[in-house]
């Protein structure tokens, strides 16, 4: 398959993304002097700015592919909250997953630039689990959007913000499983073992290292390929693909593995670049490409949104123009 040929398989899919959105907000400045007050930059403010994150960006990943997200998560009943589903609706993508509840706050992580600089981000955020109440109600409007929608793929994108519980996963893998849908994870520490039986799990290495228990690096193949058969061991998943930063992509079905390198890129932020990769993976899978194909795709649009500022979303012409020529299977 060409990338055009894939690009018009994505256009097909409805993909539901079920984990921790968030607002990414951004405060923009130049830095002229350091404070007398303390030695830190004092920032002339030039503009703020909200962007979908977590989960969310996951799904402004599957949109800008052409495919059709949709969204289920809990946030507060908040100011927010309420600006969170305006950014969503104002994208064209449907609010109706979203649970506001008045348990939690609406996540909001602030980024502070200066002179295009990362100096300072701050969180406000709840990060306890869903309560047992809150977690039914998030039940019902996820078994309403699989009843309702014909879905392709189940993307679980965890943050650790408590969305995620061990009931949520385990209820949305069975009814996945009943109705033969496709489930893939980006994972955190939290519940990382939670996942059994998921078709794709994504950890990045650090999260691999620090969910097995097994201390490795990719070059030590050895430790490594024990801590993916552990892994595989108690998950009993389908596919293990594993992310290794400058050192790309490791991706294993059965018996069948494939590594492929980074590309060399300019690199302004790698903010992001896992809710892409999860995104092009997960709709590789749907679009039934092996896993060579999902490793290269998917770890050439992590590369390519790492050249960019901020958290953003895969930009489908600069995917054509990386892959112009190129055949897929």
């Amino acid at each position: 398959m060409t990338i055009h040929e894939i690009l018009a398989a994505f256009k097909t899919k409805r993909i539901l993304v079920v984990g921790d959105v968030m607002i990414d907000a951004y405060m923009l400045g130049k830095v002229h002097r350091i404070s007398p007050e303390a030695p830190v930059p004092i920032i002339s403010l030039g503009k703020e700015e909200q962007r979908l994150g977590g989960a969310a960006n996951v799904a402004l990943n599957l949109q800008s592919l052409g495919a059709n997200p949709i969204i289920c998560s809990v946030v507060g009943s908040d100011q927010k909250g309420h600006d969170l589903t305006g950014l969503l609706t104002g994208l064209d993508m449907s609010a109706d997953g979203i649970l506001k509840s008045s348990e939690r706050v609406t996540t909001v992580k602030t980024r502070v630039i200066g002179n295009n600089q990362h100096l300072l981000r701050i969180d406000a955020e709840d990060t306890h689990p869903l309560s047992r109440v809150e977690e039914d109600h998030f039940l019902e409007k996820i078994r309403a959007v699989l009843d309702r929608e014909t879905i392709d793929a189940i993307i679980f994108e965890d943050y650790n913000k408590g969305v995620l519980t061990p009931k949520v996963i385990s209820e949305v893998v069975k009814w996945a499983a009943e109705k033969q849908i496709p489930t893939t994870v980006d994972p955190k520490k939290e519940n990382f073992l939670a996942y059994k039986g998921v078709t794709l799990f994504k950890p990045n290495l650090k999260e691999l290292k620090e969910g097995i228990g097994i201390d490795c690096s990719f070059q030590q193949r050895d430790l490594f390929n024990q801590a993916v058969a552990e892994l595989e061991k108690a998950l009993e998943n389908e596919i293990t693909f594993v992310t290794l930063s400058e050192h790309g992509v490791f991706i294993k079905k059965d018996e069948a593995d494939y590594h492929t390198p980074a590309h060399f890129r300019n690199i302004a932020d790698v903010s992001g670049a896992g809710d892409t990769v999860i995104s092009v993976a997960t709709l590789c899978l749907t679009a039934e490409l092996s896993i060579e194909s999902i490793a290269e795709l998917s770890n050439l649009a992590g590369g390519l949104v790492c050249e960019k500022s901020g958290v953003v979303s895969i930009d489908p012409d600069q995917l054509i123009q990386e892959c112009e020529g190129k055949q897929y299977n």
